[in-house]
């Protein structure tokens, strides 16, 4: 069953693109991700500024998904950006990126990501990837709990 969240995807990469689009979409996530190609855009559209105006068309995002290495400003200056902005302060953040530098994550963390993930190098990889990053983050991605069934299951009916 697809989920509703729309998630937020910054990445410059053409074949990393290619690659979680069909990711997403074997995790169910098909038209409600946004992708965007630099740290300006990612500015932009969570700001709601420039090509990214109609909240109808870009909505706010449940979940981001950010790649450090980005061209114009990099995924720190969007990170540097959004820690200064409180109504962020409840936007999962995951950076997927293909540093591995303990001072990439060590930094991340500083500005305030909620995971760091590495880029893995098979496709399964990939989709497994997607699938515990949505299931730790996206509330909606989560099946329901069930509730245990209530039963007369050993009491003594005569009482």
């Amino acid at each position: 069953m697809p989920h509703r969240s729309i998630i937020l995807l910054a990445e410059d990469d053409k074949n990393d693109i290619f690659l979680l689009r069909r990711a997403f979409k074997s995790a169910g996530v098909t038209e409600n991700l946004h992708i965007v190609q630099n740290g300006q855009e990612a500015i932009d559209y969570l700001s709601g500024s420039g090509g990214f105006t109609d909240r109808q068309r870009f909505p706010q995002p449940q979940l981001f998904i950010l790649d450090l290495k980005l061209p114009l400003l990099d995924g720190f200056d969007v990170l540097r950006w959004l820690r200064g902005r409180s109504e962020f302060n409840g936007l999962p953040i995951v950076v997927l990126t293909s540093s591995k530098l303990q001072l990439d994550v060590d930094q991340s963390r500083e500005l305030g990501v909620f995971d760091y993930r590495v880029k893995p190098h098979t496709y399964e990889d990939l989709v497994r990837l997607l699938d515990d990053v949505l299931r730790c983050w996206l509330v909606d991605f989560r099946q329901p709990a069930k509730s245990p069934a209530k039963t007369d299951a050993g009491l003594d009916p005569g009482i």
